[in-house]
């Protein structure tokens, strides 16, 4: 029988996708959400920039129903970044969307349409601030100061998961400059939880949480335990006009596919404009991800894990092809033909039987494969690729299990997979 802890987490196991939103003051700069740092910008100055910030083109709909559409299940929209500036309604500060040009609680906006269109909801919230008095650095310097600040932070921790009841993730971020007996974390959690017992953390306020966050690299955590990738849709998490380097809409399947190998969801993030717009690099991107994902989802959604290691055999159910990536689900191989090969594919190291191929897709049509040994040849394809990252399904008597080696057959001694040295390689 599954305790409350386990079945709190079944949805985020499941989810697979979601939309990471990093929206705020800093997005009116269009230099990145840690312009105030990096910049030294004194507070005046963002004091002064929040008379400006209006959000009238901020549609908490249109976000929500691009998620829904890119194939995503929950989103994590940022209450307040390091800066300070919160975007709902508080009683703890002025400096917030509530007291700018824009008089409206984002948040809360944010929350209602999530819940309309059926998506789960994560709230961001810093632990650090650079507006607040005193600050981060101040309760470095003084215990006093140290004190004081830590009753703020909790209190405005109580404040957000009280006038949101309920939500489904606390995100913590910006745990600079303590580890969690310095932001007294298991107080914290406590807290939350007295408030919202069945909300679930990330591990950013110096504790392990219920998930891991790697951060710009898809690591699934070994042992296995559940995680969530966050990663850029270019380079930055808030708004920068100057970075053009979108990912492509197959590198976004891509990091997928890694998410779904590894069990694990992928967070994606976008940075509206300083008016709230999403850009049109991000509108494009993402609709051609969704449109995938409404064709080839059943290789993504919901699989086994299929990973492999370098260095040891281990739970080595899976193996790399200069094709494409691999996932599994039961007894189906799904290969994501990253690198169209022509009218020919040949799967080598299978160590199971396969019974079917099919091109999936609307028709699922099938295709002509023969079996001999460990080689599954697939004939008939295409001479080109017929759309963006085919998929093929591979049917498969048994669970799939694939093992090749660095060698031209299998060992019968002991042996490592490929690096029989320390490797700084990760599969």
């Amino acid at each position: 029988m599954q305790n409350d802890d386990s079945r709190k987490m079944e949805w985020f196991i499941k989810a697979r996708f979601g939309m990471f939103v990093h929206y705020g003051l800093y997005s009116l700069l269009e230099r990145g959400e840690w312009v105030m740092n990096r910049e030294r910008i004194p507070l005046a100055e963002s004091r002064e920039l929040a008379k400006s910030f209006t959000a009238e083109k901020f549609d908490a709909d249109k976000i929500c129903d691009l998620a829904v559409k890119s194939g995503m299940k929950y989103v994590n929209f940022t209450t307040m970044h390091h800066d300070g500036f919160r975007l709902y309604e508080t009683d703890l500060s002025d400096f917030s969307s509530m007291q700018s040009p824009a008089r409206r609680d984002l948040v809360a906006e944010m929350v209602a349409a999530a819940r309309k269109k059926g998506l789960k909801v994560s709230l961001y919230h810093s632990l650090n601030n650079w507006t607040d008095k005193p600050d981060g650095v101040d309760a470095l310097e003084d215990p006093a100061s140290y004190e004081r600040f830590i009753k703020n932070t909790h209190a405005r921790i109580k404040e957000l998961v009280t006038r949101f009841n309920p939500v489904d993730i606390l995100w913590y971020d910006g745990w600079w400059p303590f580890h969690a007996d310095g932001w007294q974390a298991q107080a914290m959690n406590a807290m939350v939880k007295s408030i919202q017992p069945r909300i679930i953390f990330n591990g950013r306020n110096g504790l392990p949480g219920d998930f891991s966050t790697p951060e710009g690299h898809m690591g699934a955590p070994s042992p296995w335990r559940p995680w969530e990738a966050c990663m850029t849709l270019n380079n930055h998490w808030g708004y920068h006009r100057g970075d053009h380097e979108w990912k492509t809409p197959t590198q976004v399947i891509d990091l997928l596919c890694v998410a779904a190998q590894g069990r694990g969801n992928l967070l994606l993030n976008i940075g509206p404009k300083g008016d709230g717009r999403i850009p049109n690099e991000t509108l494009d991107i993402l609709n051609q991800v969704g449109e995938w994902l409404q064709k080839h989802g059943e290789a993504i959604f919901d699989t086994d894990r299929f990973t492999w290691d370098l260095g040891k055999r281990g739970d080595h159910r899976s193996d790399w092809s200069h094709n494409g990536s691999f996932t599994a689900k039961g007894n189906f191989l799904y290969q994501m033909v990253r690198y169209w090969p022509g009218p020919e594919l040949t799967v080598a190291g299978m160590q199971c039987k396969v019974k079917k191929a099919v091109l999936l897709g609307e028709k699922n049509a099938a295709l002509d494969f023969k079996q001999l040994g460990e080689r599954v040849i697939v004939t008939g394809l295409p001479e080109t690729s017929p759309e963006l990252m085919p998929v093929i399904r591979f049917e498969c008597a048994t669970q799939p299990l694939m093992y090749l080696t660095g060698g031209m057959r299998v060992p019968k001694a002991p042996h490592p997979p490929y690096d029989p040295c320390p490797s700084d390689i990760k599969a």
